[in-house]
């Protein structure tokens, strides 16, 4: 079964509240009646309500269910935007400054899921990555032993011969152009942590390159190697359990008898769960490649590394890209020992 129905059962049973913070686009309403019709939930809209009201009328959708949100008229603004002070004052903002940030809905959408008034948020439909991961950044912490916040896409195929079920992690594919060995290994614990959470399956997570097991010194691949090591020792300190293995190339990380000639062994050769990718030119050219070669089903980006669950979508994203998107970081939010009860 592909991902986005398995999510969907668990928030039936766990119901979530997911915060858009472009609550007036076609798109984010059409995901936000799907995730009421569904009951999955709450959707929070951000925006003007008179233009979100008129926008879903014009669409003939019903808004029963959704709460919106004006920010400059909310009971909250204020607290709000003397939270936002307080963390960036340091950095120069005035009053007058924060105020005005809180305005903007991704800013406020990010507050609301800082405050726990949203369990999960999904931005970016009408706004420039940049703009849209910003307040993420400067507002919600880090996760436990994480140094660097990155980003994942989740690849789905309708066939199961990859991956968990047909389902493969992506990283990173959004954030970091040019990571560090110590940043990549960030992005593998972190990238397997979410894989665990949502699959239940022991992450395999092959750290790509475009050598596998070489005796070359090339700075790329010295790199990987030793990203692979330190990802070792972070999953450990982090109490993360996985299965690393690198650098290896693609191939030699789907398919068993690629690996079996490239003699890479172990339980990641050839069934790698978990994609990590040296760099971001890496990353993003794949998983277009595969959406548009293979057909798959994408979704993401996921932001990994913080300690409350939010997706960056692409401006181009449809609205089942959206729901996809908002029921993965809505599952997320559910306490892994609710949805896993051997845990």
């Amino acid at each position: 079964m592909p991902i986005v129905p398995k999510v969907i059962e668990k928030l039936q049973r766990h119901p979530k509240r997911v915060v858009f913070p472009e609550g007036n686009d076609p798109r984010i309403l059409q995901a936000a009646r799907q995730w009421v019709t569904r009951r999955m939930g709450a959707p929070i809209l951000l925006g003007d309500r008179a233009l979100i009201k008129a926008t879903a009328a014009r669409l003939d959708l019903n808004i029963q269910g959704m709460r919106i949100i004006q920010p400059e008229q909310s009971e909250d603004f204020d607290t709000f935007a003397g939270q936002l002070l307080q963390l960036r004052r340091d950095r120069g903002m005035t009053a007058d400054e924060a105020r005005a940030l809180t305005r903007d809905t991704n800013y406020y959408a990010t507050l609301m899921l800082a405050n726990s008034q949203a369990d999960a948020m999904v931005g970016g439909a009408t706004r420039t990555a940049s703009s849209a991961l910003r307040p993420l950044f400067q507002i919600i912490p880090k996760q436990e032993h994480v140094e660097t916040a990155s980003s994942l896409m989740i690849i789905d195929f309708d066939e199961q011969k990859v991956g968990s079920d047909g389902t493969l992690f992506f990283a990173d594919c959004g954030v970091i152009p040019d990571p560090t060995a110590e940043q990549l290994a960030d992005i593998a614990v972190t990238t397997a942590n979410v894989a665990r959470h949502l699959t239940n399956d022991l992450p395999r997570v092959a750290m790509l390159s475009w050598a596998s097991k070489s005796d070359s010194q090339n700075p790329s691949l010295v790199k990987v190697r030793t990203a692979t090591e330190l990802a070792r020792q972070k999953a450990k300190a982090a109490g993360v359990e996985l299965e690393i293995d690198g650098e290896i190339q693609v191939d030699a990380a789907l398919d068993v008898a690629v690996a079996e000639t490239k003699r890479v062994g172990g339980s990641v050769g050839g069934r790698a769960n978990v994609l990590i990718f040296p760099d971001l030119n890496s990353g993003n050219i794949a998983f277009k490649l595969v959406h548009i070669l293979a057909g798959a089903n994408t979704y993401g980006q996921i932001i990994t590394g913080l300690q409350r669950p939010a997706a960056e979508i692409s401006r181009g994203a449809s609205a089942h890209d959206v729901f996809g998107a908002a029921a993965i970081v809505g599952c997320q939010a559910i306490d892994r020992r609710l949805l896993y009860r051997t845990v």
